[in-house]
């Protein structure tokens, strides 16, 4: 057998040497901006240098600073990865290709798709184990997955800098794919941008930013929010208490010595700020102090027209709640003061909110139902608006609904089909041991036969021909895909709590 040397590519900053990996390379740690050091972590991102010679591209590189995050008994590292990984130039993609096209094309023909990691906007990165690119590229795909600043540096609302850097970096990612992703078989004309969580919100917010106009063609939200964002005020409420607990102005000027460990520090302290104001309800009721700042939601911004003529794929997961209350034991605890509370969090009219979620659930327990409100509070109810408004320009992009439906017997069979869940199906992944056992995130079940399969080749099919598989959705028949063993394509699923938040 003749050996195959890894593979070299020349991008626009320099060449790379990636990995042969059977019938895929991988590139990884490939700078797509400058290290954001100093008060450049307050600033847009700006070009990298270029580098002479070939750069190595075997190995992970660093990640955005973060502090280490467990979520109860959970084993969540698969998601999260394993921290941080020190190190200044993490502006970074890793890309995966099928091998015989990396650097043998004058132009790409390959779909691209883009991914951008969920973790609360203060957390993950592309070292995640079940973010491989792998089965992307055996099919034919060049997936990109990038790192992007996070917490204080990515998205604290800080006078004398420009908001939402995190996005920004993630626009400038989106650049750069346009600039080389053909010398690694990608075609630049069709790239879809995905996300997950905190990922697909961003991607919800690139999707209405005027500045990504024409740097991707279709775009995937997964359990993103179209209504997640804060507003300035609340920005500024976050940006003052976070400057009280460094002990300086709250000014880019001031932040830009603190070290990137004090800032880690301080993020970590920022949680629990009540962020209601006389308008608005915290979007992430209290999960995250760290979101988009904007003015205008994505869903608001889509309703307008911006992003309507990207093909849309939009969903959740059937009980997205039960991540932040199994693994911590506050399921079964749940009381119907617990229900309240979470409905008066989520909700100008909490007490309607609470009725129309005990009608459409008759005989729902407490958990279920705190689970249920919270769940689309966080993620439904912003989905339902930002496929409406989408789906509300006909003669454009297209849009289409799924809801992720299999449950996970993690837990004791508790944990269900819960945030996150679906990832290790989109990636084709879920065979990795760590994602296994009785505190795995897919429990200790074998998933059903064929749902990894199937569910990563919709997600390829959409990237390539701009179609997953089903019905598009319109604000009619709001046909939507339910995942779970069986597909089964559904008419306006869950009408009654959909109607709820109106």
């Amino acid at each position: 057998m003749s050996h195959h040397p890894d593979p070299v590519v020349t991008t626009a900053q320099g060449a790379v040497r990636g990995l042969r990996r059977g019938d895929a390379a991988a590139f990884l740690n490939i700078p797509y901006a400058a290290p954001p050091r100093g008060a450049g972590r307050f600033a847009p991102p700006r070009p990298h240098e270029p580098w002479h010679g070939v750069r190595d591209a075997t190995v992970l590189g660093p990640t955005a600073p973060q502090a280490e995050r467990v979520l109860g008994d959970i084993d969540m590292s698969p998601y999260f990865g394993t921290g941080w990984s020190r190190g200044e130039d993490y502006l970074t993609v890793n890309v995966w290709t099928p091998s015989a096209r990396a650097g043998e094309l004058s132009v790409g023909d390959l779909p691209v798709m883009v991914f951008v990691h969920g973790g609360g906007f203060v957390a993950g990165s592309t070292r995640s184990a079940l973010y491989d690119g792998s089965a992307f590229a055996r099919d034919g795909v060049v997936l990109v997955t990038l790192n992007h600043r996070l917490g204080i540096a990515g998205f604290l609302d800080l006078p004398g800098a420009p908001a939402n850097r995190g996005l920004l970096d993630v626009v400038a990612a989106l650049r750069w794919v346009q600039e080389n992703i053909a010398v690694f078989g990608g075609d630049p004309r069709n790239v879809t941008l995905f996300g997950q969580s905190a990922g697909a919100t961003v991607v919800g917010g690139v999707l209405a930013a005027p500045e990504a106009v024409g740097l991707f063609r279709r775009a995937i939200v997964q359990s993103g929010s179209g209504l997640g964002a804060f507003t300035t005020e609340q920005g500024a409420r976050v940006a003052r208490a976070a400057a009280a607990a460094l002990g300086v102005e709250p000014h880019a000027d001031a932040f830009a010595d603190i070290s990137d460990d004090r800032l880690v520090e301080a993020a970590s302290r920022l949680s629990g700020i009540d962020l209601r104001t006389d308008t608005h309800h915290d979007p992430l009721i209290g999960l995250s102090p760290f979101s988009l700042v904007l003015d205008t939601q994505p869903a608001e911004a889509v309703a307008a027209g911006l992003g309507k003529d990207v093909d849309l794929v939009i969903g959740t997961n059937a009980e997205e709640g039960n991540l932040y209350l199994v693994p911590v034991g506050q399921y079964a605890a749940s009381t119907s003061g617990d229900v309240d509370d979470a409905a008066a969090r989520s909700h100008p009219e909490p007490v309607r909110l609470v009725e129309a979620y005990r009608k459409a659930r008759p005989g729902a327990s407490c958990g279920e139902l705190r689970s249920a409100i919270m769940g689309d509070a966080l993620f439904g109810a912003g989905s339902w608006a930002l496929a409406g408004a989408h789906a509300a320009h006909p003669g454009s992009g297209t849009t289409y609904a799924y809801e992720f439906a299999w449950r996970s017997h993690a837990l004791n069979g508790k944990l269900g089909a819960t945030h996150a869940v679906e990832l290790p199906f989109v990636f084709d992944v879920a065979h990795l041991p760590r994602l296994h056992g009785p505190t795995g995130l897919l429990g200790p079940d074998e998933p059903p036969a064929g749902l990894a399969a199937r569910m990563h080749e919709a997600w390829v099919r959409f990237a390539r021909t701009g179609d997953p598989g089903w019905d598009p959705y319109d604000d009619e028949r709001r046909a939507t895909m339910r995942i779970d063993a069986e597909w089964t394509e559904v008419d306006d699923p869950r009408s009654q709590e959909r109607q709820a938040w109106r």
